[in-house]
């Protein structure tokens, strides 16, 4: 068992490898899949002994291996965490085909929040991506259908009418969308849990950040909900049944 978790964690970092791509391509516009990856300082392009997930950032003490440019830490922040989160979800749902979903959709919920967290925005593709995972999701649980179509329809069309009537000021159009594409892969429930935690956490999060680090007032939904979209998906249902519970007593 030890190494079958060991071969998801490797699996995970190089997933996540690629999503450091993507965080820093597609804000810009670059191709993320023909452009060979580059010093952003002197144009050295990467040997594949340089792109090996983790361990070629550590082997090179974070540096590049010509012009000795420090290479961000977010390299290995993403790549480790990503790891990291696959081993979670597949401790959690056990070796199963919704926990490759889940790690899919953590994997652009982890790329989309850096994005969205630097740019106040969330690329469409990463909600295109969520929206497929759900109809993945959908067509295994597809006796269950009405459970995940209400999922797609109760916090997104909320949150559509909160965007119109304040021409995007309260909440932005990517956000209705993820909590859309998000509901449908988790159903109703989860998705509802998942809107409130991560309202919670960015109202916390962000008040703190703004006394500390004299934050901006804008808010940046996207990470937030999606850590609350992570907490529902792994721990959700047993939330949501302690809560139930609570009140039988």
């Amino acid at each position: 068992m030890p190494l079958i978790y060991t071969f998801i964690f490797l699996y995970g970092i190089t997933i996540g490898s690629f999503l450091n791509v993507c965080i820093y391509r597609i804000p810009k516009g670059e191709n993320i899949a023909l452009v060979r990856s580059h010093c952003m300082t002197c144009g050295y392009q990467l040997r594949w002994f340089d792109l090996i997930p983790l361990f070629s950032w550590i082997a090179l003490r974070g540096r590049c291996r010509k012009c000795k440019t420090p290479i961000s830490k977010q390299y290995p922040i993403i790549e480790a965490a990503n790891g990291v989160i696959y081993v979670i979800t597949f401790l959690v749902h056990g070796l199963s085909v919704e926990s490759a979903i889940y790690c899919l959709m953590f994997s652009a919920l982890l790329a989309l929040s850096v994005i969205d967290f630097r740019t106040y925005e969330i690329p469409l593709g990463f909600n295109v991506f969520i929206l497929a995972l759900g109809l993945v999701h959908l067509g295994l649980d597809f006796s269950n259908w009405r459970h995940y179509v209400i999922g797609l329809l109760s916090v997104s069309i909320f949150l559509a009418i909160l965007y119109y009537a304040s021409n995007g000021r309260a909440i932005g159009g990517g956000d209705v969308k993820l909590m859309g594409a998000a509901g449908l892969l988790l159903g109703w429930k989860l998705i509802i849990l998942a809107f409130f935690l991560g309202c919670i956490l960015g109202s916390v999060i962000h008040i703190a950040r703004m006394k500390i680090s004299k934050a901006e007032h804008v808010l940046a939904m996207g990470p937030y909900l999606s850590a609350g979209i992570f907490l529902s998906a792994l721990w959700g249902d047993g939330m949501i049944g302690w809560y139930l519970n609570f009140f039988k007593r």
